[in-house]
């Protein structure tokens, strides 16, 4: 066998291998394309196997049949992988995505080496969801679905309050499931909004007879439970917080879950069971002053948001948590900054401006056995309203607007009481420190402070006496302004009695203590005999009073008895006459 015979036999063996392969054409298969940096190995020019052969006619009938053989030969094969090529297209765009621009770039240049034909794939776009307001899915909500829903809550839950609270709870966050954190971002709300505008937020968008199921049936909910409910939405939000706060720098940065309520919905039902229930802050408010977990700048802004919506319901109870948690941020070491300051002075402002908040706050001063306005919190109220010049702000004379209307409620109280000589016995502690620390104002509001303890409870003037060495300089500026407003004090004691005994004690400790010569005590002393003087002078005009007044009885008795004698002799003789 020649070179050429050779050669046909192994084209024409390949033409019957891929002749073999047709029938799989019609199956599932599996189309690759050669690597670029793979060249393909070039058959030899027909002219290769003529040149120096007999026969070159034979032979060039030969190739030239072969030729046109292969060429069909790669046409079927071309047109199968494409049809091939299109069903995978379609199968595995969904499993494995789409390819790499590169990818397709090398995959088209190596079908075009191939001859086969590449078809482009198409990405499908993802279908957004529909933004829903939280107005919009508020309005969805159907007040006979929600009632037969706890009604069927109840029955199912009947001894188990808890469960049924949660249950509440998820009901409207299925509601408001379709509202993304974008439609409600609250953290931006609670940063940006005012006073007066955050109350509102998100409840206005509840429609009304859907507000009115829900307080009705919450209001026969237990305390308890409802305290455990509170709480189990405050750490919600709380737990939303963390998640939205910045890492540590150095921290590796953890993967924050989703709560698992809709946030739109927590404050929903948080805000309703408040304005229902306001009670349930009182029983919350030692946890929330004394628990790290709950305090700090950045959870101001919710513990401020939870106060307005019990103030909704009970101004009193606004201004107890005001008073107990609040107002111990502005004292001391733990003051604040001035937008927290603003923050917690909104807050206040707007509670003694609504409507008949002088009368309600008054008569309710005191809560459970609580005031609403203890004298430890009129101590700091008094230091931060009266401060030393220098550490004067511009909240101070927001403060000095408030003042008095809280200083009202803390003094408010049935006078003679057991309760109230011990809340005179506390507040003159208080007002004694403040009266001697020199600062002018403060020293005259706690004079005025210690002088009204004084006549509501006559005990305060042995507490009076005891204190009075160790807090000359106090002593002396209460001294001093009852010496000076005398005519205005002196009306409004019952009795002048223990005065006039407490006074007499002071005269004695200053003459045993001349050997110390204390400038104080001697300043003290002379305010001592001067309001000694005006007792002793009002007391015999007191005594001139009094037997004048008895004079002008005895007068009138014989008087009338004479009147009465003579009209009796002038009857007697008109009957005589007659």
């Amino acid at each position: 066998m020649d070179e050429n015979s050779v050669t046909i036999e192994q084209i024409l063996r390949e033409d019957e291998n891929e002749n073999g392969n047709k029938d799989d054409v019609n199956g599932w298969q599996t189309v690759s394309y050669s690597k670029r940096s793979r060249k393909p190995s070039k058959p030899p020019h027909p002219e290769s196997f003529s040149v120096g052969r007999p026969n070159d006619g034979v032979s060039s009938d030969i190739f030239r049949s072969i030729e046109k053989h292969s060429e069909d030969r790669r046409r079927r094969a071309a047109e199968a992988a494409s049809a091939a090529e299109v069903a995978a297209v379609s199968s595995s765009h969904v499993a494995t995505g789409s390819k790499s621009d590169e990818e397709d770039d090398s995959d088209t240049a190596d079908a075009a080496e191939n001859g086969a034909v590449e078809i482009k794939k198409v990405k499908q776009k993802k279908r957004k969801n529909p933004k829903v307001t939280v107005a919009e899915a508020a309005l969805k909500i159907d007040a006979g679905d929600l009632s037969a829903f706890l009604i069927d809550i109840t029955s199912s839950y009947e001894t188990q309050q808890e469960i049924q609270l949660m249950r509440f709870a998820d009901y409207f966050g299925r509601a408001f499931a379709s509202v993304s954190a974008a439609q409600f971002p609250w953290l931006k709300i609670f940063k940006e909004f005012t006073v007066s505008k955050l109350v509102d937020v998100p409840l206005s968008n509840v429609p009304e007879d859907v507000y009115r199921t829900s307080v009705d049936w919450l209001n026969r909910r237990s305390l308890d439970a409802l305290v455990s409910f509170v709480l189990w939405s405050l750490d919600c939000i709380l737990a939303d917080l963390t998640s939205h706060q910045g890492v540590t720098k150095g921290s590796k940065k953890v993967a924050q879950q989703a709560p698992s309520k809709s946030l739109v919905a927590i404050f929903v039902v948080l805000a309703t069971v408040l304005r229902r229930k306001p009670d349930v802050l009182i029983s919350l408010a030692p946890t929330i002053r004394e628990n790290p977990k709950y305090q700090g700048q950045d959870k101001l802004p919710i513990t401020v948001w939870m106060i307005l919506q019990a103030t909704q319901g009970d101004l009193a109870v606004g201004l107890y948590m005001w008073v107990h948690v609040l107002l111990p941020m502005l004292s001391g070491k733990s003051s604040c900054n001035p937008q927290s300051r603003d923050l917690i002075l909104q807050l206040v402002e707007r509670i003694i401006s609504s409507p008949k908040a002088r009368p309600i706050l008054v008569n309710g001063a005191v809560r459970k056995g609580d005031r609403l306005v203890p004298p430890s919190a009129l101590d700091i109220l008094m230091r931060i309203t009266f401060p030393v010049p220098s550490a004067r702000v511009k909240a101070t004379e927001r403060f000095e607007a408030i003042y008095p209307i809280l200083k009202e409620v803390a003094l408010a109280g049935s006078p003679g009481s057991k309760a109230m000589k011990q809340v005179t016995q506390q507040m003159l502690s208080y007002a004694v420190r403040a009266a001697g620390e020199g600062v002018r104002q403060l020293s005259n509001e706690a004079s005025d402070i210690f002088i009204w303890c004084l006549t509501q409870n006559p005990e305060c003037y042995k507490q009076w006496d005891m204190l009075y060495l160790d807090n000359h300089e106090a002593s002396v500026a209460v001294l001093k302004k009852l010496a000076n407003e005398w005519k205005d004090h002196s009306v409004k004691h019952s009795t002048l009695d223990p005065l006039r005994e407490t006074l007499n004690s002071f005269r004695k400790k200053n003459e045993q203590a001349e050997d110390d010569v204390h400038t104080s005590l001697k300043e003290a002393d002379k305010y001592c005999k001067l309001i000694l003087g005006r007792l002793s002078k009002g007391h015999g005009c007191l005594k001139g009073v009094f037997f004048a007044s008895v004079a002008l009885v005895a007068v009138a008795a014989i008087m009338s008895q004479n009147v009465q004698s003579l009209d009796l002799d002038k009857l007697s003789v008109m009957f005589n006459l007659s």
